[in-house]
């Protein structure tokens, strides 16, 4: 049996529902073969928690779009900002396989091959949140982590996998009170 991810995790107002997240990142729900095609191409097995999320909705607009940090970036002194989570296809645009997905980044801006590039920041592409797979491997459960290209593609450590990622994503209005 699947390991079940997000028990108790209200998803409600966590994806936006703009046209911008509609055209440009939400893709068909994938089904194996796309999962495995994807992987396949990526070269890196993407973890359960993030395939179970992208079978609900692939890809989007996070209204849930800050993480604190214990560390400044070239974004913030105490946290990052994604923008979208990039579905698992390559229909659109930024998708993992998509035009502006994984490979673009790290073939077209010079981002380290170390994972996959999941969610983009507000910087149109200075920041980056990225599946690191350097002490997994391939096929183990990559921590996520901020890949600063402003500051020579410098790590913070974010989670130590997706669902713990997603959960701690607050809403800036959330965060600004904290």
């Amino acid at each position: 049996m699947e390991k079940e991810f997000f028990k108790d995790f209200d998803f409600k107002g966590f994806w936006s529902e703009c046209s911008y997240s509609a055209r440009d990142y939400i893709g068909d729900i994938p089904d194996d073969e796309m999962i495995d095609s994807v992987e396949k191409e990526l070269g890196y097995k993407l973890p359960g928690s993030y395939i179970q999320l992208m079978k609900s909705q692939n890809g989007g607009l996070a209204n849930k779009s800050i993480f604190p940090t214990n560390e400044a970036n070239s974004w913030a002194d105490d946290h990052v900002a994604i923008t979208g989570i990039m579905g698992i296809g390559r229909e659109r645009i930024y998708s993992l396989c998509g035009e502006r997905g994984s490979k673009f980044m790290i073939d077209e801006w010079g981002y380290p091959a170390i994972g996959v590039y999941f969610a983009d920041c507000p910087s149109a592409g200075h920041d980056m949140v990225l599946f690191d797979y350097s002490n997994c491997g391939k096929d183990g459960e990559p921590e996520i982590v901020h890949v600063d290209q402003e500051n020579d593609f410098k790590k913070t450590f974010l989670a130590k996998d997706f669902e713990t990622f997603v959960k701690n994503l607050k809403a800036e209005e959330e965060f600004e009170t904290e």
